[in-house]
């Protein structure tokens, strides 16, 4: 950040009184810029035995596999986050099923937060953001070709849970990726 969003003026890096974190702050009217973690709402959408997958047409990771998921907006919810995006990424209607895992991912200032769910139909295609979309089973998922770490852990996780037939609720760190 170089300037106040509310003045103009150039900002300068300092901790704020009574704060102890180094937050941007203007100079000229005071206003403190806080810098908050992202929220990324998704869903694992089931249909039978399978779950829906989207291969990326944007970056990072063009061309890779991701379950859809994405940024949340001002004024939705969780559960309106993760529709919205699998509406967006694969045109595809949900029923959220419960919460399952949450990955805070502290090096890259975001948290992931990943429903399961129902899709409602097979009336799916891609969206602006995916090339195309899936159904995989367990054996077909291209677990070579999955776009992040926070997805192919929640993945493995779920078809060992579905073997199991006992769902749980996860929650775990995943630290910067190794290439």
């Amino acid at each position: 950040m170089k300037y106040c969003s509310n003045c103009g003026t150039l900002v300068e890096l300092r901790v704020p009184a009574g704060d102890t974190l180094p937050r941007y702050v203007c100079p000229a009217c005071g206003v403190i810029h806080y810098q908050n973690p992202k929220m990324v709402v998704g869903c694992i959408p089931e249909w039978e035995d399978k779950i829906l997958l989207c291969r990326r047409a944007i970056e990072p990771r063009h061309g890779l596999w991701t379950l859809p998921a994405g940024f949340m907006e001002n004024a939705e919810t969780l559960v309106e986050a993760a529709a919205r995006e699998t509406l967006e990424e694969a045109n595809a209607r949900v029923e959220m099923g419960p919460l399952y895992a949450i990955y805070n991912l502290p090096h890259i200032d975001q948290v992931h937060i990943l429903f399961r769910a129902r899709l409602l139909d097979l009336d799916f295609k891609p969206g602006i953001e995916s090339l195309e979309v899936q159904l995989f089973g367990e054996m077909e998922i291209p677990w070579d070709t999955l776009a992040f770490r926070v997805i192919r852990e929640p993945l493995k996780r779920y078809f060992e849970e579905r073997r199991q037939g006992q769902w749980g609720f996860h929650m775990s760190t995943i630290e910067a990726e190794q290439r």
